[in-house]
């Protein structure tokens, strides 16, 4: 069974920073990616990294703050985070989907076939 392993949430202060990491248990994926959930709001793309090419695609918000890395074996990838604010306090989910798929398409949550059980980031003013 897939397993993907989220770890490095946590509390901290705005303006702060952490560095999210997700394992995966099976094998390399040709798309990976950061979603996170805020209480009371749907899930939302936060960013996503081709394994092959390594260009990254991040949402709008985030852009120039967080970067997302792989590892060299490409079965951990990363999701640094800087500058933090309030409203990146969500709970933070990777995902791995196991064909490549269209650029345009890395933002869907739909479709990504696993999914970790998340970490929560609290960013305090």
């Amino acid at each position: 069974q897939v397993q993907l392993v989220e770890s490095g949430g946590g509390p901290v202060q705005a303006g702060g920073f952490l560095r999210l990491s997700c394992v995966s248990s099976e094998r390399q994926y040709p798309l990976l990616g950061w979603f996170r959930q805020a209480p009371g709001k749907e899930r939302e793309f936060v960013a996503a990294i081709g394994r092959q090419s390594g260009y990254p695609l991040y949402r709008e918000s985030v852009k120039g703050r967080f970067t997302i890395s792989t590892d060299r074996a490409k079965t951990t990838w990363y999701l640094q985070m800087n500058n933090l604010n309030s409203e990146d306090t969500a709970v933070y989910y990777c995902a791995a989907r196991a064909a490549a798929i269209v650029r345009s398409s890395w933002s869907d949550s739909n479709v990504y076939s696993y999914w970790g059980r998340g970490t929560q980031v609290t960013v305090s003013a």
